[in-house]
């Protein structure tokens, strides 16, 4: 499979290089120094563009290429619901395709199935409330990250006594106080952490927490290079609930 890069961070050259060791061909590298190469026809070679850069670029990176023809993957955050509604046009009524994750890690997506099917057990236990701390790495712009708002918006799928999601101000998410309603998240920004997610039910009796704690970038470099390979035999818009259907 041919495969443009667009990013090429850290993320983009762990990708480069989980692309690299599974047979596939790198045919463009994109990134600040060179956006005409949208235009180049090796770009247009790609059977699959990745696009990891930050929410500021990111939709007219993703309109850039699928301009030129090419399927795109994205994995940035922080853009997707401004632009949802447009995207799903372009893949619904244009033939566009666009695979889009907040996060591509296998174990994130263990993860989220792991967390909606506690979050519908501890529906019926109103005792405990919810909350979520996520810590990541000083350089991500977003906050709440992609990632936990998508796993704040699974938890209130199936607990009826939260209706929306919060940004917490300060402080731990456990120790805050919320609208009954409101499920507080605290988004911490420290060092070089490639990603922590920790959903905490606490009750006056005892507490439940379950955490994702990514050790490296490897794990979405690979997800991320699976998406591409799932997205360059489908079409319209996908996600990763497509990729592993027990997310479903």
């Amino acid at each position: 499979m041919k495969i443009a890069l667009i990013g090429y961070g850290k993320m983009g050259k762990e990708i480069e290089r989980i692309a690299r060791s599974r047979g596939h061909e790198i045919v463009s590298i994109i990134d600040v120094n060179n956006p005409e190469d949208f235009d180049s026809e090796a770009f247009r070679s790609a059977d699959v563009a990745i696009e990891f850069t930050n929410p500021t670029v990111a939709c007219g990176n993703c309109l850039r290429a699928m301009k030129a023809g090419v399927k795109v993957v994205s994995g940035s955050t922080g853009w997707m619901k401004e632009h949802a509604g447009e995207m799903r046009r372009l893949c619904q009524e244009e033939g566009r395709t666009l695979f889009w994750s907040s996060n591509f890690s296998l174990g994130v997506a263990i993860f989220s199935a792991v967390n909606r099917y506690l979050a519908k057990i501890m529906n019926q236990f109103p005792t405990y409330d919810v909350s979520m701390t996520e810590t990541h790495h000083i350089h991500k712009l977003d906050a709440p990250s992609g990632t936990a708002i998508t796993l704040a918006e699974g938890i209130l799928k199936e607990l009826d006594r939260k209706t929306r999601w919060e940004l917490a101000s300060s402080g731990p998410a456990q120790d805050a106080q919320a609208p009954d309603e409101a499920l507080r998240i605290t988004a911490i920004r420290e060092g070089e952490v490639p990603g922590i997610h920790s959903i905490r039910y606490d009750s006056e009796a005892d507490s439940i927490t379950i955490t994702h704690d990514a050790k490296n970038r490897s794990g979405f470099a690979l997800g991320a290079v699976l998406a591409a390979e799932y997205t360059a035999t489908h079409q319209g818009w996908l996600g990763m609930d497509d990729l592993f259907p027990f997310l479903k």
